[in-house]
């Protein structure tokens, strides 16, 4: 019997192997919820800033030194913001650039032209981004 007790202590088949294996099982599913719960507060905290999207709509060019920029932009009602916009040349290079600001609304949801002048001949002119003020 002692010679079978020191193979299973040799050769890791203790009595106790049981209690620590249950002992690292639990101590990963905590590690795990306590993440889980983390990236959930993470995540819901995040989500409660309200959101702008943008949407491209067209462009014109006007003349070698003007494109017009049509976009839509989705503001959060009773909010006022600024957007930028671009017009780009072939390499796709900014050559124009302008930010408009847009009073506050009832509408969510409203389309925007605006003229850029640029300082070469552009080939498109995009919506960068906006952002409430």
């Amino acid at each position: 019997m002692a010679v079978s007790n020191n193979l299973d202590t040799r050769y890791g088949r203790a009595a106790n192997r049981g209690i620590r294996d249950r002992r690292v099982l639990w101590t990963v599913a905590g590690t795990l919820a306590v993440v889980l719960v983390a990236w959930v507060v993470w995540v819901g905290l995040g989500a409660s800033k309200p959101l702008i999207e943008t949407r491209d709509i067209g462009h014109s060019i006007v003349d070698e030194n003007g494109v017009s920029i049509t976009f839509e932009a989705s503001i959060p009602v009773g909010r006022s913001a600024a957007c930028a916009v671009q017009a780009l040349n072939e390499s796709f290079t900014v050559v124009g650039w302008k930010v408009i600001d847009v009073p506050a609304s009832t509408v969510y949801s409203r389309s925007f032209t605006t003229d850029v002048r640029t300082t070469e001949q552009s080939n498109t002119g995009l919506i960068y981004r906006c952002w409430l003020t």
